[in-house]
């Protein structure tokens, strides 16, 4: 009986190993829009930060996890206002201080399917060193064999110590003051 009980065991472990795999993400296809402004919305920046690599957990057609690193040094403004100087601004100490932190992380902790292509997220964002819980809702499309997953998410940037020129740590309403909230839109797609 116990030979029987573990031979079942030993069955559906491999089982679950067969069907869980990662699946590694083009990094040319993929990327994260940001987008920042001053608190009044007039003046907007945006623009685009590379992914390093990562892979997409799944099991047999689900979406069960998933590991990101974003490379901070490829952070480019497209928006065509002061480039050069912006993204050294973002860059510095004031901002992401990538000198230190040249990596920022998204890890995928959960997903819930409300139905074939809508998912409520849960992850982890690493930035400056610092790991924070966020949630975002993501869109998945399958094209022939790649994943492309859609998601938009807003974060507080004092979450995560980028406090410069922020209404929370100014507590004045000038016009040039920073907005605290950074929008992301992610698009990950597989090889």
């Amino acid at each position: 009986m116990k030979k029987i009980a573990l031979l079942v065991v030993v069955v559906c472990s491999m089982q679950f190993a067969f069907t869980q795999n990662e699946i590694k993400i083009d990094t040319s296809k993929s990327f994260v829009k940001w987008t920042g402004s001053n608190v009044f919305k007039f003046n907007k920046h945006y623009g685009i930060v590379k992914f390093k690599n990562g892979k997409i957990n799944q099991n047999r057609d689900t979406i069960i996890g998933g590991r990101f690193e974003i490379d901070m040094n490829s952070i480019i403004n497209t928006d065509g206002k002061y480039n050069e100087m912006l993204v050294w601004h973002l860059k510095n100490e004031d901002f992401f201080d990538v000198k230190k932190h040249p990596i920022s992380k998204l890890e995928i902790i959960s997903v819930k399917y409300i139905d074939s292509i809508h998912l409520d997220v849960n992850a982890n964002l690493k930035i400056k060193n610092i790991t924070l819980p966020i949630e975002y809702k993501s869109i998945l499309k399958r094209d022939d064999d790649k994943i492309i997953l859609k998601s938009k998410f807003i974060i507080d940037r004092t979450r995560w110590k980028i406090n410069y020129e922020s209404k929370s740590i100014l507590g004045s309403l000038k016009d040039d003051i920073i907005s605290d909230a950074i929008e992301f839109e992610v698009i990950i797609t597989t090889k």
